[in-house]
């Protein structure tokens, strides 16, 4: 809603002033959208499409008045930089903007109680693919907290996001660039500079541009122990391995491969994510060093039409992060990727 917006922005600045640093989010609302869930007081879909149109009335007013009483001007803010507009029938213009949009999904269909809806297609042999769209440091519960987004972007939201029992997950693909990138603020133990070097090889050749906000992405080299502890959350069974073309043209390529701090030396194959923040931005990273390359492989259609040193890094990924790699994509288009060797 507008006045989630406008709260999003007020706890932003809020931090801003007190801590010096903000989350970094993409002030569009998620967060507080989630606090009202939370709080038990949000709107629903069922409210929207509900058959008497009071209901939908009443408990936006109730939320408005919550938010008034604990944001101080949020409301009335909101109303000032609304980018609705309002209806013949209602002098509200979220509120009329609602009512619209209700009338567009009921005529469409499109509202459905997903939990019978997913059952019936398991229950009649169709498959349910389900896509994440943010990485799992970014999970609420498992990520680099607070810097994370207000829900739960590990395999296992899969299950409470859509009403799936767990059992009815029978395979897991992890999505996995060839390289570590980072948007907004937060702890990233092999960030390179942007300016120069192989940061700005990564965020120039790869496009790193954050989708909601066009924010520049941060970047760095490849992360094999936050992967380990990323498969140790998701169970990956292979993962697709994306954009290895962007890593043309650099001379020498390196991967994280085991964070050490005072506290805790673990061995390259360990699974260790520090839970503190502090800890987490202390860490020394250990590094190997591999060979870059030169050539275009954006034509490449099997593993071994790869340059010598592109399948090296490749097997190194696998190696320290303890994954399969299923896919190999190495360019933006749909058919630029290939199938791993032996992977059916």
């Amino acid at each position: 809603l507008d006045s989630h917006r406008v709260i999003d922005g007020m706890l932003e600045l809020e931090k801003q002033s007190t801590s010096g640093g903000s989350i970094g989010t993409t002030k569009r609302g998620i967060g507080p959208c989630y606090a009202s869930k939370a709080n038990r007081n949000g709107l629903r879909m069922c409210d929207l499409v509900d058959a008497d149109p009071a209901v939908l009335e009443e408990k936006l007013a109730a939320l408005r008045r919550f938010q008034s009483k604990h944001y101080a001007g949020c409301t009335e803010k909101a109303a000032e930089t609304t980018t609705t507009t309002a209806s013949s029938s209602s002098d509200d213009p979220e509120l009329g903007a609602l009512r619209r949009y209700a009338t567009a999904l009921k005529k469409a269909g499109c509202v459905r109680d997903t939990v019978p809806f997913l059952a019936d297609m398991l229950n009649t042999g169709k498959r349910v693919l389900a896509e994440g769209a943010n990485a799992a440091m970014l999970d609420l519960d498992f990520g680099t907290y607070p810097y994370v987004t207000s829900s739960s972007t590990t395999a296992g939201g899969v299950c409470t996001g859509l009403g799936l029992p767990p059992k009815a997950i029978d395979c897991v693909v992890g999505v996995v660039k060839a390289y570590t990138t980072r948007v907004g603020a937060g702890p990233f133990p092999t960030e390179l500079g942007l300016d120069d070097g192989p940061g700005e090889h990564l965020s120039r050749v790869g496009r790193e541009y954050g989708t909601t906000t066009g924010r520049k992405r941060r970047c760095g080299w490849l992360d094999a122990a936050l992967l380990r502890y990323s498969n140790a959350l998701n169970g990956y069974d292979s993962v697709c391995l994306t954009k290895l073309d962007v890593l043309t043209g650099l001379p020498k390529l390196k991967i994280g491969v085991a964070y050490e701090s005072q506290a805790y030396k673990p061995s390259v194959d360990a699974v260790y994510m520090p839970a503190s923040l502090a800890e987490l931005g202390a860490v020394r990273v250990d590094y190997v060093e591999l060979d870059g390359w030169d050539e275009d492989i954006s034509s490449c259609k099997a593993f071994d039409e790869l340059p010598v040193q592109a399948q090296a890094y490749v097997r190194a990924i696998e190696r320290y992060a303890g994954i399969v790699v299923s896919w190999v994509g190495v360019g933006a288009g749909r058919s630029e990727i290939f199938v791993m060797p032996g992977i059916e």
